[in-house]
């Protein structure tokens, strides 16, 4: 791994707005559900225990490493952060965030979204960025294959905490047009990193596209029995229980996603006109889910009574 100086004399640290931080490196993190919720806790009971590091890059000042506790500070109402402020370029600043969390390591997704980073936008050669990240060329080249063989949507499920960042992995030996139709059979049944693994492996040994794309879909609503090829039927027969679970998992689906873009993007960076619109949607939106939540603790108490 390249050494890199994570605190040079020059660094500063001071309290900075949080509107004025950006958070353009995020795309090369994943943010965990259950850690961001942990850290919520514990600025809400102990404060900021830790500065963000940050850097300053074409007249603002972005984030580095942090990011967790940008969108937890922001969740409690918080409006600023004590930073800590680097000397770095945006290309220091990759590399940095991966000297930081050498240590902990970064998934192997996160890793090919900062190669990708450094080779696609600042136009650094493999084999420069091998040697600047201490690694050998076929290390950077796998990394590369792995995030540009990935459907896009399938990555939008590991941002979003859908979808386990091995499971994706897993998914990346699938031609890219099954990606996506295997995603959702991961993230709507529940399948471990290993069952993904079992499922590719039987995509995979269907030559044919159409049957591939047929095993895929009785996958997806749990019938089972060998794949028939041919054309994908349009509408499969589903019991209204297959329907339930699957609007319950939707809403799980759509919940998630919503969380993470109101935490990540703040209203106030939209046009007025359109911050306006989100906003009154969003007041319309508590009314439907309690109405929900008073159905389903009712639904609930008469299942636990029987």
């Amino acid at each position: 791994m390249v050494e890199v100086d994570v605190m040079d004399p020059a660094d500063s640290t001071r309290p900075i707005d949080l509107d004025t931080l950006g958070q353009r490196l995020s795309a090369l993190r994943l943010c965990d559900r259950a850690a961001l919720d942990g850290l919520r806790r514990s600025l809400e009971a102990h404060g900021q225990l830790n500065a963000v590091v940050a850097f300053v890059d074409a007249g603002g000042v972005e984030i580095l490493d942090g990011f967790k506790r940008a969108r937890a500070a922001r969740a409690l109402g918080w409006r600023s952060l004590v930073v800590r402020v680097v000397d770095a370029t945006a290309i220091d600043a990759k590399l940095r965030l991966c000297a930081l969390h050498a240590g902990r390591g970064l998934t192997d997704l996160e890793e090919a979204w900062v190669i990708r980073s450094l080779y696609r936008d600042d136009r650094i050669s493999q084999p420069e960025i091998a040697r600047l990240l201490g690694r050998h060329k076929s290390w950077v080249w796998r990394r590369l294959v792995l995030v540009e063989s990935l459907d896009t949507d399938v990555q939008g499920d590991v941002r979003l905490g859908l979808l386990a960042s091995r499971a994706a992995v897993a998914l990346s030996r699938l031609p890219r047009g099954n990606q996506r139709a295997a995603s959702l059979v991961v993230v709507r049944r529940g399948l471990t990193v290993r069952q993904t693994e079992l499922l590719v492996d039987a995509a995979l040994a269907e030559r044919d596209e159409h049957a591939r794309a047929a095993l895929l879909a009785e996958r997806l609503v749990g019938t089972s029995g060998a794949a028939v090829p041919g054309p994908v039927p349009s509408r499969m027969a589903r019991s209204e229980a297959d329907w339930m679970s699957a609007d319950i998992l939707r809403v799980h689906e759509i919940a998630a996603r919503l969380e993470a873009r109101l935490l990540a993007t703040p209203l106030e960076t939209f046009a007025p006109a359109a911050t306006e619109l989100i906003r009154d949607a969003l007041v319309r939106l508590p009314p439907v889910l309690r109405a929900l939540d008073l159905v389903i603790a009712r639904v609930t108490r008469s299942e636990d009574a029987a």
